[in-house]
C-alpha cells in the first residue's frame, strides 16, 4: 500500500474540513477524488503533505507513519505535487525550474530527456524564461518538475483547469503513463470523464465527509450513480 489514510480531520483554525476521511493507493494505482468544490479534495492533498496537518487520525506513506512529519520530509520520502496553481517560478528558466527539483528516493528516478519524451513540446522550452509560458507550457513543467523528484506518490491538484482539450488528453495519458511505470496517483480532476477514463478507483468527498468508494468502473457505467453523487 502506497498511501494509507486512516479517519483523518482537518481544521481551518476552528473549522473542521475532513470529517473522518479514509482512502487508501496502492503501489501503481491511479485514484481519482472526485466532488464539488469545496469538498475537501484540496485539503485532503494539503493534509498529505503536512500544509494543514491533520489533527486527528493517522497518513501513511509507504508504510511509514508521516502524519506529523513536515512537509520537506514527506517529500523528501517521494511524495511529489503537481498543484492547481502550477507554482512556477517564473523569474527562472525552464531548465532551472527543472533541475533545481531533482532528487533521489527509493522510487524510479526519472530525468529531464524522459520529461522530454512524455512532453515532446518541453525540450524547446529549456532555456525560456517561464514568466513566458503558456498555461499549457506550465503545466508540462509542474508535472515534469514531480517526476524529476522521483516520486512514488503524486499528488495532482486540477492538473487539467484552463487547458485546451487536446492538451487536457496529454495531461491524462501522462497519468496513464506514470501508472504503467508503477508510479501512484491520487488525481483531484473536474473533468470527471477524463478521470474516470484513467482512474483505478474513485473516491467521493461532499463537505469533507467520504460518500462514496469503488471501482472507477462502476461510476464511469452507472450515470444514475455517478448524476447521484457528481451531478453529471
Amino acid at each position: 500500500m502506497m498511501l494509507q489514510i486512516d479517519s483523518i480531520r482537518t481544521f481551518y483554525g476552528e473549522t473542521q474540513a475532513l470529517f473522518d476521511v479514509s482512502l487508501q493507493v496502492s503501489a501503481g494505482e491511479v485514484v481519482a477524488l472526485l466532488g464539488a468544490t469545496g469538498a475537501g479534495k484540496t485539503t485532503t492533498l494539503r493534509s498529505i503533505l503536512g500544509l494543514t496537518p491533520a489533527r486527528q487520525g493517522t497518513i501513511r506513506f509507504d508504510g511509514r507513519d508521516v502524519t506529523r512529519q513536515s512537509t520537506h520530509a514527506i517529500a523528501q520520502a517521494g511524495v511529489a505535487w503537481v498543484p492547481e496553481e502550477r507554482r512556477v517560478v517564473p523569474s527562472l528558466t525552464v531548465r532551472r525550474n527543472l533541475t533545481i527539483a531533482e532528487k533521489r528516493t527509493k522510487f524510479r528516478h526519472w530525468t529531464i530527456g524522459e520529461c522530454c519524451e512524455i512532453f515532446t513540446a518541453l525540450e524547446y522550452l529549456l532555456e525560456r524564461d517561464s514568466e513566458n509560458l503558456s498555461g499549457g507550457e506550465m503545466q508540462m513543467v509542474a508535472i515534469s518538475r514531480a517526476l524529476l523528484g522521483s516520486p512514488g506518490l503524486v499528488l495532482m491538484d486540477e492538473p487539467s483547469q484552463g487547458l485546451a482539450p487536446k492538451v487536457v488528453q496529454d495531461v491524462m495519458r501522462t497519468v496513464q503513463r506514470l501508472k504503467n511505470e508503477g508510479v501512484s496517483v491520487l488525481l483531484v480532476e473536474q473533468h470527471v470523464n477524463a478521470a474516470l477514463d484513467v482512474a483505478d478507483k474513485v473516491v467521493v468527498l461532499d463537505h469533507g465527509t467520504v460518500v462514496h468508494q469503488g471501482a472507477a468502473a462502476e461510476l464511469r457505467n452507472d450515470a444514475a450513480l455517478r448524476s447521484r453523487l457528481l451531478g453529471s
